[in-house]
């Protein structure tokens, strides 16, 4: 009888992998988790050091969003939300809503004229309206859409142009790739793509926006470190400027979270650590703890309401995904916001944060290292220039796999990503695999 390994090299075909390689070894199959620590079909114990691909927030199995998916189960798993509601959806647009990255009230020109006078001991959010969809990608997607056709309600179609900064990553579906910056991913489907103008910092941005401002609908960015480009962290203040730039020249702001939302960089959304509220919020991996596909884009009313209009205006955001808003996906993340409040998941993170950046000096030591960067929970090792043949990030990989951790390499960069739940110990022996790895295999 063929083994579930066989059945795997006969029939599937696994993202961002190289098939032929992959078909050559034996695979990894995960049957179980536990907090920080998944269990393979043959009992071996591994450290998740990449948070399963950068969506755990809680550790795996966590009984508190496991209690929530089952008892929504007992209700409702999904129904759709073409012309119709549910219970979860509403709370969770409410929920995301109160803790959306916020703006200092003394921004007057953001302010709504009529509220000014209410705001002026307090401080506030212009994003109140809730799209879901199933993924960053898609979360993307929506803002990129809604930016567009924002333009053409307003009267002003020229506005067509796209900005992204150079190396971005913004996900794989068609308009994500467009704002894509990575020649590696993205140069093969160019002929689908439309055209946007990549940046590589504040000062291009404004040399860009200077000459052609009025006909771009929004400019992208990953907050303070970008993703898939090796975990490339911004200079402080960029994505200030970034704000500051698109109001002096009315662009919209697109802030792509997903990947450093819910706590990955150290707090709850890494825009609020420049006191910065875009015109989109995209989130996703982390939304549900890591449970299930989940994403939401925020966005603002002055936006929401540009789509308003009678039926025969045609003004309706004319998108959607068979899942939007699905009870159980609402659910986990409800349940996972919930694991926040009561486990003081930011708080207790910031101790981690710093044994995450002694451990990372200490990589500093080994001859095959080029660089460490930290931005928050999120560590990369950056190796020295080896060639693509060489596999350098993959046997690293390989090699911290059979010491007990298991993560991906971003090329020549390793990443370390675990759930916010790992216990200093456990981060500890991540990083100790992870060195040990590098110095066997590349001495």
């Amino acid at each position: 009888m063929d083994s579930l390994a066989d059945k795997d090299h006969r029939h599937l075909w696994h993202p961002f992998t190289q098939m032929r390689d992959w078909m050559a070894e034996e695979p990894v199959i995960i049957a179980r988790g536990q907090g920080a620590r998944l269990w393979d079909t043959k009992g071996r114990e591994y450290l998740d050091a990449n948070a399963s691909i950068w969506t755990n927030i809680h550790g795996h199995n966590h009984p508190r969003i496991n209690a929530a998916i089952r008892a929504q189960l007992e209700k409702v798993a999904h129904s759709s939300f073409l012309g119709l509601s549910n219970v979860p959806a509403i709370e969770l647009a409410e929920k995301l809503v109160s803790i959306a990255p916020v703006a200092a009230v003394s921004d007057r020109r953001r302010l709504p004229e009529d509220e000014q006078p209410a705001v002026r001991d307090r401080r506030y959010s212009p994003l109140t309206r809730v799209f879901y969809s199933d993924d960053g990608s898609t979360a993307v997607e929506v803002a990129i859409k809604m930016a567009l056709h924002y333009w053409v309600h307003r009267g002003q179609p020229q506005r067509r142009r796209f900005v992204a900064f150079s190396g971005a990553y913004h996900g794989d579906t068609v308009g994500a790739v467009s704002l894509g910056g990575i020649d590696l991913f993205h140069a093969a489907y160019k002929p689908l793509l439309f055209e946007v103008e990549h940046v590589a910092d504040a000062a291009a941005l404004r040399s860009v926006l200077e000459r052609h401002g009025k006909e771009v609908a929004a400019v992208a960015i990953e907050p303070l470190i970008q993703g898939a480009a090796g975990m490339k962290v911004w200079p402080r203040g960029l994505l200030a400027e970034t704000r500051r730039l698109c109001d002096e020249h009315g662009a919209l702001l697109v802030a792509d979270e997903v990947m450093t939302g819910f706590g990955r960089t150290g707090t709850m959304f890494a825009c609020e650590q420049e006191s910065v509220t875009p015109d989109f919020l995209c989130l996703a991996k982390g939304l549900t703890g890591g449970y299930m596909p989940l994403a939401a884009t925020l966005t603002t009313d002055a936006v929401f309401e540009a789509f308003l209009g009678s039926y025969e205006d045609q003004k309706t955001f004319f998108h959607g995904h068979s899942y939007t808003g699905n009870q159980l996906g609402c659910a986990a993340a409800l349940a996972s916001l919930a694991v926040f409040e009561e486990e003081q998941t930011l708080e207790q993170l910031q101790p981690k944060i710093g044994l995450l950046r002694n451990d990372l000096q200490e990589f500093c030591e080994l001859k095959a290292v080029m660089e460490v960067r930290q931005c928050g929970f999120i560590g990369a090792v950056e190796l020295g220039s080896y060639p693509w043949k060489a596999k350098a990030g993959i046997r690293v990989c390989q090699r911290a796999r059979e010491l007990g951790a298991l993560t991906r390499p971003i090329g020549n960069v390793i990443v370390i990503m675990p759930p916010l739940c790992v216990t200093e110990d456990e981060l500890r022996k991540i990083c100790e695999a992870l060195r040990r790895a590098i110095q066997e295999e590349l001495r």
